[in-house]
């Protein structure tokens, strides 16, 4: 288990990665002051591997490749085994309780957006949104880049409204992605490898360019879960 404790928004994101025959649990720690993790909290999983089991108070929950799960707030014991899985997660504050819900990648909002001509042709999986798995405040899923395409978000964005999380997986060791963050007028890039993420403050716009096709786990939250609550950037006025 491998955590970041985030100021913006006290979102929590991080990985569970259990090896054969070891079960982690996910626990409060100090940092939340809190009798366990999900007293306060609710809870993003996608499982980037092999199939595992997520365990939430007793009943489990298989999950394969790009499978994700919702666990509400409430939830008392949390575990995580399968050799071979790896399960992402982001976390946000909750002010109510929502039911635990797993999601299937064939049962995914999807919404294809983009071109093979500007390089951004990609298909998008909502699992946990406004009309799909109820929350409190997460809103997350996943988008994959078709072969050929290297552009995410690109017109980008901003919306302070919330924060957002991505998270880069499916490079090869060779592979990076240039992901720029800043205001409009005064861009920088970070250069991300496989399975590294990126917190965007509200303030940012949030977009990635990749040495080839990858995929990314999204995820956000704050005072407002519509999908299109962008205030959009064009890309004549990047600097």
């Amino acid at each position: 288990l491998n955590l970041l404790y985030c100021e913006v928004e006290r979102a929590i994101t991080g990985a569970a990665v259990p090896t054969l025959g070891n079960t982690l649990t996910l626990e409060a720690g100090k940092e939340l002051a809190a009798d366990f993790f999900c007293q306060r909290r609710e809870v993003g999983v996608l499982n980037i591997g092999g199939t595992g089991t997520v365990i939430v108070d007793g009943i489990e929950y298989t999950m394969e490749n790009l499978d994700g799960l919702y666990i509400g707030r409430g939830s008392k014991e949390i575990s995580f085994k399968g050799d071979g899985a790896r399960f992402y997660l982001v976390s946000y504050p909750a002010h109510t309780d929502y039911p635990t819900a797993q999601a299937k990648k064939a049962d995914a909002n999807v919404i294809e957006l983009g071109t093979m001509e500007d390089s951004n042709h990609r298909k998008i999986y909502q699992y946990i949104h406004e009309n799909g798995i109820k929350s409190c405040q997460l809103v997350m899923g996943f988008t994959a880049l078709e072969p050929g395409s290297v552009w995410n978000t690109m017109p980008c964005h901003t919306h302070e409204r919330r924060t957002e999380v991505y998270f880069y997986f499916d490079l090869d060791d060779a592979s990076r992605v240039f992901h720029m963050m800043g205001p409009e007028d005064e861009t920088r890039h970070i250069v991300l490898s496989n399975e590294q993420a990126v917190i965007s403050p509200m303030w940012s716009i949030h977009s990635g360019c990749g040495t080839k096709a990858y995929t990314f786990c999204w995820a956000m939250g704050g005072e407002n879960q519509r999908f299109d609550d962008m205030d959009h950037i064009a890309i004549g006025d990047l600097k």
